[in-house]
């Protein structure tokens, strides 16, 4: 804990949060406001993170649109959270960062998903002709918490870092005046659940790569490559089987497949075939992006598309 409360820690924490800024949360103090309130609260903010008394404040919920129709549900903290989460993610970062699978690109430092995308070509230019494309359900909501506190108890000691990121998890969330209970799930919104969820799917990666698969996975998108449909059938059928016992989560039976690469799409793309394979804009991307430009356009009447672009 003494890390995460460090001078440097917390002026890099900061400068991310200002960085990122975003909306209040159910405090309604702003991005803008914190460096002030910072100055003139820190020392007992950092006593009680040092004595493990600290209690983060319910998460404002938000819904935004998913590309593929429904809404996805948010969980925003407050800012001083915000920074608090940001402060014990670089720590938890340091440790677990190095150690995640090459094939995991979502995230991380340095990756992106036009590298997995890259990576799942190479896949299909070995030979690698049938995917088994894993659709986790509403995994963000349903993460173990106890599963997760006991992968995270393996790399660190420190009883008032445990509690405070337990504590986290199980903050509450604020919707029209009430405070509901969490007892599952990491909620989206937040600088800690992108590692969180890295820390949770990480035993999967390792579970692929010990039976030897090529895989590739952002977040929880995860794609294995296989040489025809009936492997992909038996690793579909091992995996599912895992995941539910192991992992304590599901498998969507509706959006998982196993099927030819060009009859799927991953992070936006499918993939084509002529003497090489080549990726492509998904059907579904391209409609997202004109529904967008339409958005932009409808504000911007009298405007032109190439001012507009510019």
């Amino acid at each position: 804990m003494e890390e995460v409360c460090g001078r440097k820690n917390c002026q890099q924490a900061l400068a991310r949060v200002k960085a990122n800024k975003g909306s209040a949360g159910i405090d309604g103090m702003t991005v803008e406001r914190l460096p002030v309130y910072l100055k003139q609260h820190w020392p007992t903010i950092r006593e009680q993170l040092l004595r493990g008394t600290y209690q983060p404040q319910p998460v404002k919920r938000v819904e935004i649109p998913k590309p593929d129709g429904g809404m996805r549900k948010l969980g925003i903290p407050t800012v001083l959270d915000r920074f608090i989460q940001q402060a014990v993610m670089q720590v938890l970062q340091g440790r677990w960062d190095r150690t995640f699978s090459h094939s995991s690109y979502g995230f991380r430092p340095g990756r992106s998903a036009h590298q997995a995308v890259a990576k799942a070509q190479q896949y299909l230019a070995e030979g690698y002709r049938s995917v088994v494309d894993l659709d986790l359900e509403k995994f963000f909501d349903r993460v173990n918490h106890d599963k997760l506190m006991a992968q995270i108890g393996k790399r660190i000691s420190d009883q008032r870092m445990l509690k405070l990121i337990r504590a986290f998890l199980k903050a509450g969330v604020m919707e029209s005046g009430l405070v509901s209970p969490v007892d599952e799930g990491t909620l989206q919104g937040g600088p800690l659940s992108p590692l969180l969820s890295n820390i949770v799917l990480d035993e999967l990666d390792r579970e692929l790569e010990q039976r030897g698969h090529r895989f590739v996975r952002y977040a929880d998108d995860s794609n294995i490559y296989v040489r025809s449909q009936r492997a992909g059938e038996r690793v579909m059928s091992s995996i599912k089987q895992f995941i539910t016992r192991q992992l304590k989560l599901k498998v969507n039976e509706q959006k998982s497949a196993v099927a030819r690469p060009g009859e799927r799409k991953f992070l936006g793309f499918s993939f084509t075939w002529q003497r090489e394979p080549k990726r492509r804009i998904a059907p579904k991307a391209i409609a997202r992006f004109k529904q967008r430009v339409r958005e932009l356009t409808r504000r911007t009447r009298g405007v032109s598309v190439e001012t507009m672009v510019e």
